[in-house]
């Protein structure tokens, strides 16, 4: 008997190793992939065969036009493809992390992908304090927008016309409101939500899976687990300079072509930091991305 003809869709589940998948045209199957390699992540366009009335093989991943992950030594996590932009929720409690922050938005301009940062819990007392720690990203272009995840009317009023027609992916260190955020946006979502734990500091996991939600007005909203580490060994040195943004203009002063802008004479950026263009925080960044992934190339 032959094979049934493929059929093609979006992955817009992800757990573990089994993906749900949303079929041109119609239904959806439940699908698991072959072999060891890295399967596809939600917002993947993928070639399917059926099996039984709602499972399937995955086939294939269809090309990509982003692939959003993080990479440590040990693992690599894939949080969405094919994305329009990153929106990145923050709160003045519990403290977010500016290392966190600084390589979450490498990882966004290293594939070419806007940013917009949402500072949650704006209506607590240290909500002035987080928003001027964020104003140095935000001169380099990212937006950032105060809000309270608790009030669903303001959430959609503010966030509403920025993610229509888009597909967006929702990531944030745990604690920070993100669940409460997506309940706003989509109530049908009931996704758990848990007070962060004050003794800690910081918040429980409370997404275990990576899922996608129709919005209302059009456009797409991917939930990720939240994460306390961000690794970008994935990523060569040519991407780390290209997500930082402040750092182009700089480089094409710098007096040897293979400048890695940490000890070089005549490096503009060192110049740059110097001066005040480039902020020392951010340079120190730079450094330590850079050293993490060359001694994780060493071994």
């Amino acid at each position: 008997m032959a094979e049934p003809a493929a059929l093609q869709g979006r992955v817009i589940a992800v757990h573990g190793r089994h993906y749900g998948v949303a079929i041109d045209g119609g239904g959806q199957r439940q699908c698991y992939t072959r072999g060891k390699k890295a399967g596809p992540a939600v917002g993947d366009h993928v070639r399917v065969r059926p099996e039984g009335h709602q499972e399937g093989v995955i086939l294939d991943i269809l090309p990509r036009r982003n692939l959003f992950y993080r990479s440590d030594a040990q693992r690599s996590k894939q949080f969405a493809a094919n994305i329009d932009q990153l929106l990145l929720v923050l709160a003045c409690e519990p403290e977010f992390s500016d290392d966190l922050t600084g390589r979450a938005l490498v990882a966004a301009a290293s594939a070419g992908v806007p940013a917009l940062i949402v500072l949650n819990k704006a209506d607590l007392p240290g909500a002035a304090a987080a928003r001027a720690r964020l104003a140095t990203v935000e001169a380099l272009g990212t937006p950032v927008v105060l809000l309270s995840a608790l009030d669903a009317d303001q959430v959609r009023a503010t966030l509403g016309p920025r993610l229509r027609d888009r597909l967006t992916l929702l990531l944030g260190q745990s604690g920070m409101g993100k669940s409460t955020l997506l309940n706003a946006l989509v109530p049908e979502a009931l996704a758990a939500t848990q007070a962060h734990s004050e003794a800690l500091g910081t918040g429980r996991h409370t997404t275990t899976r990576t899922q996608l939600y129709p919005l209302p007005e059009g456009g797409g909203l991917i939930d990720s687990p939240g994460f306390q580490a961000f690794g970008l060994q994935h990523l060569s040195a040519h991407d780390i300079e290209q997500g930082f943004p402040e750092f182009a203009a700089p480089i094409s002063e710098c007096r040897f072509y293979n400048c890695t802008h940490r000890h070089e004479p005549g490096c503009g950026v060192l110049a740059a930091v110097e001066r005040g263009d480039v902020r020392p925080e951010r340079h120190a960044l730079y450094r330590r991305i850079l050293a993490e992934n060359e001694a994780a190339r060493r071994y």
